[in-house]
């Protein structure tokens, strides 16, 4: 009989990863999905990325590198952090890998003993809370709302922070919300974490390069409590190399030692021609990520436009990353054709197998109300995605 451990039988599977799953496997039995599912954009890496990886294979860059990246790698990502954040790191700081994710669960795994309290906001990244489990941490939610942005008050922090409070984890912009703290807010946020002196915070800031408000604030850029910041950052989303698996972390030089102990454990480094393709993306200037920017806030504009005219669905406007979040408890209760709706994993289903368009429920991301909308795909698969969704929800009565 099989025997799985209590460790991997406690995790969930990630709700993203199975609902692009299922639209993998009704694309393979001949239906057209439109799968809006994964948090991936659609546009090609950028050519001199791609040309500084061919590069490093042909000049056999094919053999271990240092755990946490090579130096040069580390140097040129300090420079980008200097350059677009202002933000003062040495190449100690820096770990490269595998991933934001395993940067993410290095950092939790190095910090978290079991009991140890963690402030996760709602709606949270999908894999927050799995992470948090492993580690034996203790998820302490704090549930926000659509009237709110989906943003959490330095006031609620203080409420939630208890003796055993050891770690925040949050994203800006966000994942599934795309809401995006201004510097005013971080500030406020940072004037709680810095009367207590063993609280951390992990800043996920992977969709750094796709927000609409002007520029990117980063929680590390405030002195007084920089030397409890975990940033997290990396190419995938910014640079269109999700399959390239580059993540950053950026910490106190205690903490990337950790997290180079931790990893040096679990993968060693990330793929040496990754890193080479990292290397070149580091060195583009934050312009070069603008036209894809500008094409998501098209897309954007877009699908709320024609969001407005779909019965149930109530949304706000967010400002960054690539998702539309729509608040959608107004069509709990009505059915179609024997099936009733009772909750967002049920509209997801419905939609799924009625309008043919994979979406990801609210409750992988903390609120059964909502659901997740990626409009990380053209506008006229986007146009088309929200027809047959429209369509779908006037059967329902």
């Amino acid at each position: 009989m099989a025997h799985l451990s209590d460790r991997i039988n406690q995790i969930s599977e990630s709700q993203t990863i199975a609902m692009a799953r299922k639209s993998r496997d009704l694309k393979a039995a001949g239906v057209d999905v439109i799968s809006l599912s994964l948090g991936e954009p659609d546009f090609a890496t950028p050519e001199v990325v791609k040309q500084a990886a061919i590069k490093a294979i042909q000049e056999n860059f094919s053999y271990y590198t240092h755990v946490s990246g090579y130096l040069e790698l580390r140097q040129a990502i300090c420079h980008k952090f200097k350059r677009d954040n202002n933000l003062d790191y040495g190449p100690d700081d820096i770990v490269v890998s595998t991933g934001a994710k395993q940067s993410i669960a290095n950092a939790v795994l190095c910090l978290i003993n079991p009991g140890d309290e963690v402030i996760v906001p709602a709606p949270y990244w999908v894999s927050y809370l799995e992470i948090l489990k492993l580690a034996g941490g203790v998820p302490v939610i704090i549930n926000t709302t659509l009237d709110t942005d989906f943003k959490v008050t330095a006031e609620q922090l203080e409420k939630h922070i208890t003796p055993k409070t050891r770690m925040m984890i949050f994203s800006t912009p966000c994942n599934p919300t795309g809401s995006v703290y201004s510097k005013a807010e971080l500030r406020a946020i940072a004037d709680v974490v810095k009367k207590y002196d063993e609280l951390y915070i992990i800043s996920d800031e992977i969709y750094e390069h796709i927000n609409f408000v002007g520029g990117h604030e980063s929680m590390a850029q405030f002195a007084d409590i920089k030397d409890r910041v975990i940033t997290i950052n990396g190419v995938s989303k910014g640079f269109a190399m999700t399959g390239w698996r580059g993540g950053i972390l950026a910490a106190p030089k205690w903490i990337a030692q950790a997290c180079d102990k931790m990893q040096g454990q679990f993968t060693s480094a990330t793929s040496s021609i990754t890193q080479k393709a990292m290397h070149a993306a580091m060195e583009l200037p934050k312009e070069e990520t603008f036209g894809m920017r500008d094409a998501f806030l098209s897309r954007r504009d877009l699908v709320l436009g024609l969001m407005k005219d779909i019965p149930g669905f109530k949304t706000n406007k967010p400002q960054g990353a690539f998702y539309v979040y729509p608040e959608v408890s107004a069509l709990f209760g009505k059915s179609y054709n024997g099936k009733t709706i009772q909750n967002a994993t049920d509209l997801s289903m419905y939609l799924l197998e009625e309008a043919h368009v994979a979406l990801v429920p609210g409750a992988a991301f903390g609120d059964d109300a909502y659901i997740r909308f990626s409009y990380a795909t053209s506008e006229d698969k986007l146009t088309e995605a929200l027809r047959r969704i429209k369509s779908a929800v006037e059967k329902l009565s």
